[in-house]
């Protein structure tokens, strides 16, 4: 089952994988079968993307992103995928037409879940013991009960509060709409509060698509520079670290650029609950060729330096 964050093991190091590209169909595919892992073989697969609203990519997850990563979990022996998603401010419903998704599940045979439209009963109410919600917060059992986790995020940051959204916001999704009045009006622990989400859940694979980024603005809408990188991995906290220096290397807003990678309220929440990689150190980035290496170089020095 996927209801219970993992602990990050002592001494282990989080494998990243990087592409330069802005093929997309080449680019999940080689992303994916760098990290040397198929969590999916066998198991019914819930896929969360990125569909807080319709607004086009890097607001939402592109159709062409989704459909390839379905297509490559299907080869590597996904018994099912199942799309779950709850968007908001905007009805789900509306952001799931207005995207296609319907259409699109419908030609490549995948389920869908509208979290929205599930019953109360299809509510579980999490407390974690390490918490700044009042009194815990709502995550739709689907997810609990997944056996497999797989998710898709964009490289933008965040203008009304969390800063950045790359995987650890990606798991707001999951949680009831009507939580979102607790989270927004926390402006003080809203960071710490996203983090704290991901203890509900551990995802197997984590695909980030930064073909574009906002450096500034978002979610919806923002100022956008080309990233032609794709990214692959396991450990969210080891994800957003790389998507922040990303960021920082294409050169982003004061709240990018004037904290260091790990101090990041959401990455330094996410530490301290032992989500994933708690230091630069922890993250191996591995890459299939000369470009990706001399970007990852980069990339490396950036974690490094902060």
């Amino acid at each position: 089952m996927a209801g219970q964050a993992q602990r990050n093991p002592s001494g282990g190091k989080a494998t990243i994988s990087l592409v330069r590209t802005s093929d997309r169909a080449a680019g999940v595919k080689r992303a994916i079968d760098l990290l040397r892992i198929n969590p999916v073989k066998g198991k019914d697969v819930l896929l969360k993307p990125n569909f807080n609203t319709a607004d086009p990519f890097p607001g939402s997850t592109h159709n062409d992103t989704l459909t390839n990563l379905i297509l490559h979990l299907r080869s590597m022996g996904a018994k099912s995928i199942t799309i779950g998603e709850r968007s908001g401010p905007p009805a789900t419903e509306d952001v799931l037409k207005e995207k296609g998704i319907y259409d699109l599940c419908r030609r490549l045979g995948v389920g869908l879940i509208n979290f929205e439209e599930l019953p109360s009963e299809a509510w579980v109410r999490i407390k974690p013991k390490q918490s700044h919600w009042i009194n815990g917060f709502d995550v739709a059992k689907p997810v609990l009960d997944s056996e497999c986790i797989v998710s898709t995020c964009c490289i933008k940051t965040h203008g009304y509060g969390g800063v950045f959204t790359l995987s650890l916001k990606l798991s707001v999704g999951f949680t009831r709409k009507r939580n979102m009045t607790e989270l927004h009006s926390s402006f003080l622990n809203m960071r710490k509060m996203i983090a704290e989400i991901n203890q509900a859940y551990t995802p197997s694979l984590i695909l980030l698509d930064g073909i574009e980024a906002f450096v500034d603005g978002g979610p919806g809408k923002g100022t956008r520079k080309k990233g032609d990188v794709i990214i692959a991995g396991s450990d969210r906290i080891a994800i957003d670290a790389v998507g922040i220096a990303v960021l920082k290397e294409l050169g982003s807003n004061k709240a990018i650029m004037n904290k260091r990678v790990f101090e990041q309220e959401q990455i330094a929440r996410a530490a301290d609950l032992c989500l994933g990689a708690s230091r630069p150190e922890d993250i191996e980035i591995v890459t299939d060729d000369d470009d990706g290496e001399r970007y990852a170089q980069r990339l490396r020095r950036i974690l490094e330096q902060g």
